[in-house]
């Protein structure tokens, strides 16, 4: 049977934490009165995970379509390919360690959100090992002249991407459906974030 908030079934989060996205829609958040710079960066940096991961599926997709030759496809894509995991990798150590433990405390009703957070980074890290195993094993066989082989190793990086990207695009949707009113609820400053 899957888990009820299963990262790669659920449609968003349960009503009952989402009190304060009702109360501050993502149409207002732009002009909200207490949207502070960490606020806006954080947004930011999630912005930025989405188009890091259309990125390399964009670049994935030139060559298997042919358009990059293997020569040069792992020049471009492996260095890509490593800064997203690198920077995911940090900005989930931050948020676990540092940002998590202060909003479960601002807002308990929250508590289980924020676990539920904490377990999907646990799922997607484990798919970030998947991904970085599938990868180096496609960039070995790029070496080689197989183009059977090459496209096996091929196939398997982009199911594992799909795995890790799909659920991290869900997962960054949920977090901010949390975070976000909070911290334009409390504030920054009161919450102790700025």
């Amino acid at each position: 049977m899957i888990p009820p908030h299963d990262l790669d079934t659920r449609h968003g989060l349960p009503e009952e934490w989402l009190f304060l996205l009702k109360g501050c829609p993502r149409e207002d958040w732009a002009a909200h009165r207490n949207l502070g710079p960490l606020t806006e960066f954080w947004l930011s940096r999630h912005d930025g995970f989405r188009a890091a991961g259309a990125a390399l599926e964009a670049l994935l997709r030139q060559f298997r379509e042919g358009n990059i030759p293997a020569a040069q496809f792992g020049g471009l894509f492996a260095p890509r390919l490593q800064h997203f995991l690198t920077d995911l990798h940090h900005h989930h150590m931050i948020e676990d360690h540092q940002y998590f433990p202060v909003f479960m405390v601002a807002e308990t009703r929250l508590a289980p959100g924020f676990e539920l957070l904490e377990s999907d980074h646990e799922l997607i890290h484990q798919r970030i090992d998947t991904v970085i195993g599938s990868a180096n094993s496609f960039l070995g066989q790029l070496r080689t002249q197989d183009s059977d082989a090459i496209r096996r190793a091929a196939d398997a990086y982009a199911a594992a991407s799909d795995s890790l990207i799909g659920g991290l695009m869900r997962h960054l949707v949920d977090e901010e459906d949390l975070i976000v009113p909070l911290m334009l609820d409390r504030g920054e400053h009161e919450l102790g974030v700025s």
